[in-house]
């Protein structure tokens, strides 16, 4: 598949290397980029709903404001991403790596976190309502204003670093 982006032609496709590219506000809906390499990509309100990124290489990405509800993102590498007001509702992020990722504000309602890295990662305010948290480290992160009504927590890491919303008692580790 073959996109133009700012006036720059770019070839969609597995292992494909966007790493830097600038595709922001592109419509990649349903596109297959599993272990793509997108690391430091300009991604900002980008449509990727329903798009599948397994293993695909996200670190350093700018994330922001884009739309990843129903995105497969087993495996992926999104350390160090800008994620601010995402959209990842629905997702499935299992044993993703977002350490140190910049997710405030977003949207992980329903999402499937098995086994996410998030330690140190940023999550204020970030909707976790019904999320899958199950086995997620959650070392360090900062999870103040977040809502996790519904979340299961089952067997995830934290530590004496993790910060949680105003009031809210984490279950026994």
């Amino acid at each position: 598949m073959k996109i133009i982006v700012n006036g720059k032609e770019y070839t969609i496709k597995p292992d494909a290397n966007l790493s830097g590219t600038n595709l922001s506000e592109a419509d990649l809906r349903s596109t297959k980029l599993w272990n793509a390499d997108l690391s430091g990509a300009n991604l900002w309100r980008t449509k990727l709903n329903d798009a599948r990124l397994q293993g695909a290489n996200l670190s350093d990405a700018n994330l922001s404001d884009a739309k990843l509800s129903g995105a497969d993102l087993n495996g992926a590498k999104l350390s160090d991403a800008k994620l601010w007001n995402a959209d990842l509702s629905g997702a499935y992020v299992i044993e993703a790596d977002l350490s140190d990722a910049k997710l405030d504000g977003a949207d992980l309602r329903s999402a499937t976190l098995w086994n996410a890295n998030l330690s140190h990662s940023n999550l204020w305010r970030t909707k976790l309502n019904g999320a899958n948290l199950n086995g997620a480290n959650l070392n360090g992160a900062n999870l103040s204003e977040a809502n996790l009504s519904e979340a299961n927590l089952t067997n995830i890491e934290y530590d004496d670093e993790t910060i949680w919303p105003e009031g809210f008692k984490p279950p026994m580790s």
